[in-house]
């Protein structure tokens, strides 16, 4: 009798302890876990590394050397070929001047003193041709030797005097044969007469 009371206590407990150990809510599967996202079945990601985050260092740009400055206030330098001091050209000896159709009707030239210049005038395209020269200063210039040739080219040969300076203007006139009156200049040339520079 002992024996059976002592069973059925047991079969007692066993059957509580089955209706504890059963979930709330009808027994049904296990929603879902902590690691996982409700309804996409991912998880979630994962937080950035452990330690701090180094700052980036700004990129290092190399200097670029500026080109040299030319230094303020100099000169620029002197073009080649430019034209000496009129002194330093003038002609000694024997010159020549040859004027031609369409020239310029002036024209001028640096001698030394006692230069001979030999002046040439080519006929002309009017209907004047050439008739005689005058000297503005005869005891500094004195024009010789004037001749015209058949076809129409006229000479004069210019002596310079030969101790002393200055200037004269030689003209040079034209005037047509069948017309009357005077003969007019056409052509001026202006002697510069320059002595050597004296040493000392």
């Amino acid at each position: 009798m002992r024996g059976w009371a002592g069973g059925w206590k047991a079969a007692v407990v066993v059957v509580l302890l089955a209706g504890c150990g059963a979930p709330a809510g009808g027994g049904t599967g296990a929603g879902p876990g902590p690691s996982e996202s409700a309804g996409t079945g991912t998880r979630p990601a994962e937080s950035g590394s452990s330690g701090p985050a180094r700052p980036s260092q700004p990129a290092r740009s190399s200097p670029v050397p500026s080109s040299p400055s030319a230094p303020a206030g100099s000169a620029p330098s002197r073009a080649p070929g430019s034209p000496s001091a009129p002194a330093g050209g003038c002609a000694a000896g024997r010159a020549e001047v040859t004027v031609s159709p369409g020239g310029p009707a002036r024209q001028r030239l640096c001698v030394r003193p006692g230069t001979v210049v030999t002046l040439v005038l080519r006929p002309r395209l009017d209907d004047r041709r050439w008739t005689a020269v005058r000297s503005s200063a005869p005891a500094l210039v004195v024009p010789a030797g004037w001749r015209v040739d058949a076809d129409g080219t006229a000479h004069a040969v210019l002596r310079c005097a030969g101790t002393r300076g200055g200037g004269a203007e030689v003209t040079a006139a034209a005037r047509a044969p069948d017309v009357a009156g005077a003969a007019r200049p056409a052509f001026t040339l202006r002697l510069d007469v320059v002595p050597h520079a004296r040493e000392g």
